[in-house]
């Protein structure tokens, strides 16, 4: 009985309609894939990350303020087993340090919908890759994805081996690092690539 009560009161608390303005409200959308029932949504999923930090009413500034530690957004369960929630949450994040506020929160997401067009998936895909953010993966950005998703179980020979191959497939030029152009003509004709680089709200 208990908890039925807090959850009618959460459900009230959402329904009125005043966690954001109507303009807010507006302008999330047009700047993201997502319909108004979906930011109210997303709001709910970044307010039960930490119901003391995050306020019920987001009017004003308070989207570009109220920030959320990485630790405390990793929790979530789309993050929580994926290699690069780090890499993921510092290249969303204004501070670059990996903790959001609601408007980093939102974007996320919405790079990661399913609405996301190719191209806007692929430029967020080649800044997570891009871990020294020199605009180009060369050996260090690769050697730390492929560890990333091998969880660190292969032998510094296989990564070596496995570098060496992405190398080869993707640079045009010779450079022995891989450009966006280079990234993005390899990766857009993978089928899997709109599959994988999705997390479903």
């Amino acid at each position: 009985m208990g908890n039925s009560g807090s959850s009618l009161s959460e459900l009230n608390l959402f329904s009125k309609g005043g966690v954001f303005t109507r303009e807010q409200l507006d302008e999330y959308q047009d700047c993201t894939f997502f319909t108004r029932k979906d930011i109210i949504r997303l709001y709910k999923r970044f307010y039960q990350l930490n119901p003391q930090k995050v306020p019920t009413n987001m009017q004003g500034n308070r989207p570009q303020i109220v920030t959320l530690c990485f630790e405390e957004v990793e929790r979530m369960p789309e993050l929580r087993e994926n290699p690069f929630r780090r890499r993921i949450c510092e290249v969303f994040s204004e501070d670059g340090r990996g903790n959001l506020t609601f408007d980093d929160f939102l974007d996320m997401f919405s790079v990661f919908s399913e609405m996301a067009p190719l191209q806007l998936k692929l430029k967020y895909a080649f800044r997570i890759y891009d871990f020294d953010a020199d605009e180009y993966l060369g050996h260090d950005d690769l050697s730390k994805m492929i560890r990333s998703l091998t969880r660190d179980e292969l032998s510094d020979e296989e990564v070596e081996f496995i570098i060496e191959r992405i190398i080869e497939e993707a640079d045009l030029d010779g450079d022995e690092r891989i450009s966006y152009a280079e990234f993005e003509h390899v990766v857009s004709r993978s089928p899997d690539f709109i599959r994988t680089f999705h997390i479903r709200i």
